[in-house]
């Protein structure tokens, strides 16, 4: 049985200007998020005639409780987000890439691992272009998932136990919004991407005692990785010189390997779907 949709996280998609990638994520978003969960599609004046087609037909349609806002002007991806963040107040939220797609059961599951543990203050799902949570292979963007359905079945029958990651990821990451609220929000005046603010917001969690792990039990696909902006990571490494280093050691020492090796193993031995269907769960 699924939660209901005021217990589950609310999922913000920052949307962005590639139009057909949009179209794919919105259509998995419907088809294995529980009806009703809130959603916020947040344009930073980036989604163009097309875009805006594809939104206004998908929210006319949707089982999800979805709104849309668009900013007249740009502000850039930052501080955007910092302000949506800041509209959700003290709620959990889920940011999902717009080229990603999740897999059946992922929000749910996201939301079990972060209410399994008060420590935890950001979830982030393996995905095929997950950096430090990539599968099959770590730091490879890999073939995205071509039976999404036995993959998160797969998923779902992973032990569950939240490994260190060394900060979340853009594919999809879902934070606390406690936590998120006591590390102060995203850095806009530091940063231009997403993809650094969030190193960023996770190093200062982690700072305060707070947990950036991965949900074993969760999988999003995603064309590609996140990509930071001009000047991001020399402004990183200038806040936070081991980071590069942390990163460097993880992707080389792999502790998570097992856990690969285990969910590969589940992919190639999983039986056959439940007769009710495991789009939720």
């Amino acid at each position: 049985m699924s939660p209901p949709p005021d217990a589950l996280p609310i999922v913000i998609v920052p949307v962005g200007v590639d139009d057909e990638a949009l179209d794919a994520c919105l259509a998995a978003l419907d088809a294995y998020t529980p009806p009703a969960t809130r959603v916020w599609l947040a344009d930073d004046a980036q989604a163009g005639p097309r875009a805006h087609a594809i939104i206004e037909r998908w929210i006319a349609r949707t089982r999800l409780q979805a709104h849309y806002t668009r900013r007249q002007r740009s502000v850039g991806e930052v501080a955007h987000l910092d302000e949506v963040f800041a509209a959700c107040g003290d709620a959990d939220v889920v940011v999902l890439a717009s080229d990603a797609m999740p897999l059946p059961g992922w929000l749910t599951r996201l939301s079990a691992c972060l209410q399994a543990d008060g420590a935890i203050a950001s979830a982030t799902p393996w995905s095929n272009a997950g950096e430090t949570a990539s599968f099959p292979r770590i730091g490879e963007i890999n073939a995205p998932p071509v039976d999404t359905e036995r993959l998160a079945r797969a998923a779902a029958a992973m032990p569950g136990s939240s490994p260190e990651l060394p900060t979340a990821l853009t594919h999809a990451v879902l934070l606390r919004g406690s936590a998120r609220q006591r590390a102060g929000g995203l850095d806009a005046a530091s940063y231009g991407s997403w993809y650094a603010a969030l190193i960023d917001l996770s190093l200062r969690l982690s700072g305060l005692g707070w947990r950036n792990v991965l949900c074993e039990a969760a999988f999003v696909a995603r064309l590609g990785e996140g990509v930071p902006s001009d000047g991001d990571l020399d402004a990183i490494a200038v806040r936070w010189p081991a980071w590069h280093a942390r990163v460097a050691h993880f992707l080389m020492d792999d502790p998570l390997r097992q856990a690969r090796e285990r969910l590969q193993h589940l992919l190639a031995t999983v039986g056959p779907p439940d007769a009710q269907g495991d789009l939720f769960a």
